[in-house]
């Protein structure tokens, strides 16, 4: 916590600028709660101070620290730009058109609306993971930190652990193909050189094997809609529990993908790179600590 004592006919906005602080950072620190004076915390920027008053500044830290549990999603860091969850499998990160609430963005964005007091309180998407995918989702918490991490987001670095069936004879490897989408919104590489498509590039290693499954470190390299999926089904081992794009079983009773590593530039500290690491999921290697790989159908 940074402590400052204020001056004669100061305001708190001056009084933050003048220590360090852009209007734009001192206005969010303030917004946030981020912000006490004496042993309250302040709840405008433009607030009169008296003289000798002491304002302190809670750290990322401590904010982390205060804040309550979000019902149905873990939060691994929080700051005035971003917030980075762990998103568990079956949930949706945006609203469909069958379901509006029970979404990442609905949980995070009532839970912070909540917290804050204020329904003026938002948060921005960045990037999705499909409904089946478990693992690390960032969401903005305003519209400049948003613009800033789509623009760069190609390059983040993204890494995804993947239960597939079968065994890929290359044990390592790289997948490259132009994706396009259907009208019944499934994904597909180009085989006619006549369709449109975005080049995908995934880059792929076997690093378990059972008798009828295969555990995958995925590093994607550009960021398309159902990519490894459909890369995956390319390569001719689709992800388990993936019926979509070819899976005939489910052992895990999920589909086998999760985004367990993330890294990109803070947004708006470019100098600060932003690391993340989750814990695979147990049932993953539990799959191949079976002497007999086949898995349940269904």
């Amino acid at each position: 916590m940074r402590n400052i004592l204020s001056k004669n006919g100061s305001d708190l906005l001056s009084l933050l600028t003048d220590a360090g602080y852009s209007k734009t950072k001192a206005k969010q620190l303030v917004k946030h709660g981020a912000v006490v004076i004496g042993d309250k915390e302040a709840t405008r920027a433009d607030q009169l101070l008296l003289a000798g008053e002491l304002v302190s500044i809670r750290s990322e830290q401590e904010m982390r620290a205060q804040a309550k549990d979000c019902p149905g999603l873990t939060i691994l860091y929080e700051d005035e730009d971003i917030i980075v969850i762990d998103k568990p499998a079956g949930l949706l990160t945006i609203a469909s058109e069958n379901e509006k609430r029970k979404t990442a963005f609905y949980l995070l964005s009532s839970y912070l609306k909540e917290r804050a007091q204020s329904a003026e309180e938002r948060i921005f998407i960045v990037h999705r993971l499909d409904q089946g995918t478990s693992g690390l989702l960032v969401f903005a918490k305003n519209e400049q930190a948003k613009k800033i991490l789509q623009d760069q987001w190609e390059l983040a670095e993204k890494r995804y652990s993947a239960v597939v069936e079968g065994i890929p004879e290359e044990k390592e490897g790289q997948i490259v193909s132009m994706l396009s989408e259907s009208k019944a919104l499934r994904v597909y590489s180009v085989r006619d050189t006549s369709e449109e498509g975005k080049e995908a590039k995934t880059n792929y290693k076997v690093v378990k094997e059972s008798e009828a499954y295969a555990l995958l470190d995925i590093t994607l390299l550009t960021g398309r809609k159902n990519q490894i999926r459909v890369h995956m089904a390319d390569l001719g081992h689709p992800i388990a529990g993936d019926r979509k794009y070819g899976a005939t079983t489910n052992p895990l009773r999920r589909m086998g993908l999760h985004a367990y590593f993330l890294s990109f530039n803070h947004p708006t500290i470019p100098e600060k790179r932003m690391e993340f690491e989750i814990k695979i999921p147990g049932k993953f290697h539990i799959l191949f600590s079976k002497k007999k790989g086949a898995g349940k159908r269904g």
